[in-house]
């Protein structure tokens, strides 16, 4: 009977034992497979994600003369030709950011106000000889223009893929519409006419001028910039150059200021780039769980 109770006993341990072991392997199982599922949903989130944010900064302005023209046309001497600045006038900027974002790439709109600024100058001169003396006006006007557009871009970014850091290169196009414009005309100049040296500084001329320019005017743009991961967050610096491919200047109403024309000033056909560099925050629209604080784990 003893040994019936020994063979029972070993026989109930044995099949605890098996029991348990099929416990820890099913429970290995269920584990990888949460894991794997966890993983799964990370990497989609990595991977597929829209952003939504806003970006600010400043920007450059370049003039390119497409055809010059002019008020004063002199018969006796070439007249001085306008000087133009090129990325000298600190305009602004600021944008709203839409991107949707998969496995690299990216598709932006970037909706942006946008305020810029460039100046030109121009020189003419009276000489007048007789027999007793030379008498000699010199003017000198400079004209500085301020444009404020609505930029509707479309971008394309390539993201190149690291921790913290990701850069990115760009490349798309804009349509932008007028809002407003103003042009400040400033006239200098010495008049030795009269007997002597007189310095002649009239007041700035301050005119609205929305209707010297295009309603619309399009552009390329190629760029660069950098993604900086803090959380769920991205901070953004990005470097855009927009290349105009369409003249600013309103061909219609070249003449139509009466108070411009009266001081020798005449829009010229311009096409206008801009160096804009803007700073900015991002916000996923796709959130994992709370405890998911790092955007890349690679």
């Amino acid at each position: 009977m003893k040994n019936l109770y020994l063979t029972l006993l070993c026989a109930l341990f044995a099949i605890g034992i098996t029991h348990a072991q099929s416990n820890n392997k099913n429970k290995r199982k269920k584990s990888a497979a949460a894991y794997n599922k966890q993983n799964k949903e990370d990497e989609i989130f990595l991977n597929k994600q829209f952003w939504l944010g806003v970006k600010g900064g400043i920007n450059l302005a370049k003039p390119s003369v497409q055809k010059s023209y002019e008020i004063i046309s002199p018969t006796n001497y070439v007249p001085s030709t306008k000087k133009y600045e090129s990325f000298k006038q600190v305009g602004s900027q600021y944008a709203l950011e839409v991107s949707f974002y998969f496995k690299g790439v990216s598709i932006s709109v970037q909706p942006t106000y946008q305020a810029s600024k460039f100046l030109y100058s121009n020189t003419y001169n009276w000489v007048t000889t007789t027999e007793d003396a030379t008498y000699r006006l010199d003017l000198s006007y400079e004209q500085d223009q301020k444009l404020e557009h609505l930029l509707l871009p479309v971008l394309v970014k390539y993201e190149f893929t690291g921790n913290k850091l990701r850069p990115y290169f760009q490349a798309g196009l804009y349509q932008a519409i007028l809002l407003n414009a103003t042009k400040t005309v400033s006239i200098t100049g010495v008049d030795q006419g009269s007997g002597g040296i007189n310095e002649i500084k009239n007041e700035p001329i301050i005119v609205g001028a929305k209707d010297l320019f295009a309603k619309y005017y399009w552009g390329l743009i190629g760029g660069a910039g950098v993604n900086y991961n803090l959380g769920n967050v991205r901070l953004n610096l990005d470097i855009q150059y927009r290349y105009g491919m369409s003249n600013i200047t309103s061909v219609e109403n070249r003449y139509s200021n009466e108070q411009l024309s009266g001081v020798g000033d005449a829009m010229d056909d311009l096409h206008m780039d801009n160096l804009a560099i803007a700073v900015g925050c991002l916000f996923p629209m796709r959130f994992l769980q709370s405890g998911f604080k790092s955007m890349d784990r690679k």
